[in-house]
């Protein structure tokens, strides 16, 4: 028997940035030693007292099956976590909790779209909003933003790109790939713009806390309370916490909504991990002074990163605000290298210089590449001279 897959599974790709990451593990565990940029995950341990929650949650005996969208617990906190950080009212009934926010976004996807709905996504854009779009049977459509604008997009473009088959718009904001994070005023001038059309709008806040300029700007949400009607945020510990392991994502939408990703879960993951559950409330409604620290070294990694980036000919960065990423403009080195795109750039410098960076091509720009910052300064002293020493070589 001829073995076939589906039709729905041929329309995407898979991960790059996972596909990279399995390349380095692969290479580490036959004995080459690489530097690896590709993974955005925290370097940091999960935090004692969330270690301490789940250690008292298996005392306890939490070995069973919980409520399909979370624990009372747990959505107690998503809830106050939103009244405290946010200035955002929900009920335990607007929100979910699922296997990490990838499967939150998954889960939107799934509930929201039919064949040939549109889904605006700024670029440079996650890898995943694209595929996870067209597995639901959507359809993407890119408005890129400028790398002279900082990757800030541009309302005018966004108001453009929104047509009458658009169902859904995503907001990621700081972003992954290029850090790039909304001030207040530009993320009300993006609000202006969506409160002009009836569709839905998925703001994707995974790294809100991550930011390098100081600021607090309002949400989205606050600055345009009339939006909340058709809008779903999305949130996860693992970046601001270090529990990506962990597998804890949650978003919070119109009870309508929760109530039919709450069923589309009960068909597929079930209930997340019950002790994580307990972990994720114990990060959720605890202290929060040991996020400042992590920010703080992330601020300093950005700055050392950046600058030894802009000291290689043919590199160059918009400095990012907000996330764990720079996202190197490498068009300058593509003919010394032989070259056409980020993608193969990124192999050479896998196999040449033995750093693992993930290519720019699935984030919708060629010209770039992508690095994570999210390791120790060691680790990226050692990965820039190489990339510089190699680079230099040719």
């Amino acid at each position: 028997m001829t073995t076939t897959f589906s039709q729905r599974l041929n329309r995407v790709k898979p991960s790059s940035t996972m596909a990279v990451n399995a390349k380095v593990l692969e290479l580490k565990a036959a004995g080459r030693e690489i530097v690896g940029f590709a993974a955005g995950e925290p370097d940091f341990d999960t935090w004692p007292e969330v270690c301490e929650a789940a250690r008292a949650s298996i005392a306890r005996g939490d070995f069973r099956y919980t409520a399909v969208g979370g624990t009372p617990e747990l959505k107690e906190a998503i809830v106050a976590k939103l009244a405290r950080d946010n200035a955002l009212e929900y009920s335990t009934a607007e929100v979910i909790a699922s296997c990490g926010g990838k499967h939150c976004l998954f889960n939107v996807m799934q509930a929201l779209l039919d064949e040939g709905d549109e889904v605006v996504i700024p670029g440079p854009y996650w890898v995943s909003y694209p595929d996870m779009a067209a597995l639901a049977g959507g359809v993407a459509r890119f408005v890129m933003a400028s790398e002279d604008d900082g990757f800030l997009l541009d309302p005018a473009r966004l108001d453009a790109a929104i047509g009458p088959k658009t169902k859904l718009v995503i907001i990621n904001s700081p972003s992954n790939p290029t850090g790039a994070a909304y001030s207040e005023a530009a993320m009300d001038a993006l609000g202006k713009v969506l409160a002009k059309h009836d569709c839905w709008v998925l703001v994707d806040d995974v790294y809100e806390f991550i930011r390098y300029d100081g600021a607090r700007p309002r949400h989205l949400l606050t600055l345009h309370p009339g939006l909340r009607d058709r809008a779903i945020i999305a949130n996860s510990v693992s970046k601001t916490y270090a529990m990506t392991g962990w597998r804890i994502g949650y978003a919070a939408a119109p009870a309508p909504l929760i109530k039919a990703l709450t069923k589309l879960q009960g068909q597929s993951t079930s209930n997340p991990t019950a002790i994580a559950q307990a972990a994720a409330a114990a990060a959720l409604s605890g202290s929060q002074d040991r996020l400042a620290p992590m920010v703080a070294e992330f601020h300093k990694r950005r700055d050392y990163i950046c600058d030894r980036i802009d000291a290689i000919d043919g590199l160059s960065v918009a400095r990012p605000e907000g996330a764990f990423y720079v996202f190197v403009n490498a068009a300058g080195v593509f003919e010394k290298t032989g070259v056409q795109d980020g993608d193969a750039l990124a192999m050479k410098l896998l196999e040449g210089a033995g750093v693992g960076v993930v290519g720019g091509n699935d984030f919708g720009s060629r010209d770039h590449f992508r690095i994570s910052y999210a390791t120790s300064l060691e680790s990226i002293e050692r990965g820039m001279d190489r990339i510089r020493d190699w680079l230099a070589s040719l």
